[in-house]
């Protein structure tokens, strides 16, 4: 079996984190993290959304026991997404996707 290549995750300037932050305000999470933790299927989910969506809130249960900030960091690097913002028991992350339409896209400003 083939082994599958990571995509990079994206380099963000402080002022486009902000500008990502404020868009993903009216977010809702989109893949919830339970009380197995971080498993290959939530990994997989959040891989899955990342197909239409470039800004995606991901959201830790109580019932989680994890660390958070952990959590985050793996989750984006398994991804190949940027972490945005950890707040509370949510993680906002992004992932540029280049087969979207142009009209569909985020056009994050320059760093």
């Amino acid at each position: 079996m083939a082994k599958k290549t990571k995509k990079k995750a994206p380099i963000l300037a402080k002022k486009q984190l902000r500008f990502l932050r404020g868009l993903a305000h009216n977010l809702d999470p989109l893949v919830m993290i339970g009380q197995n933790g971080l498993t290959p299927q939530v990994i997989k989910s959040v891989d899955d959304v990342f197909r239409t969506h470039e800004l995606i809130k991901v959201k830790v249960q109580s019932t989680a026991d994890v660390d958070r900030p952990e959590t985050a960091a793996t989750l984006a690097a398994e991804c190949g997404a940027a972490l945005v913002q950890i707040i509370g028991r949510i993680i906002i992350l992004y992932r540029p996707n280049t087969d979207m339409p142009p009209d569909q896209t985020i056009h994050i400003p320059k760093g």
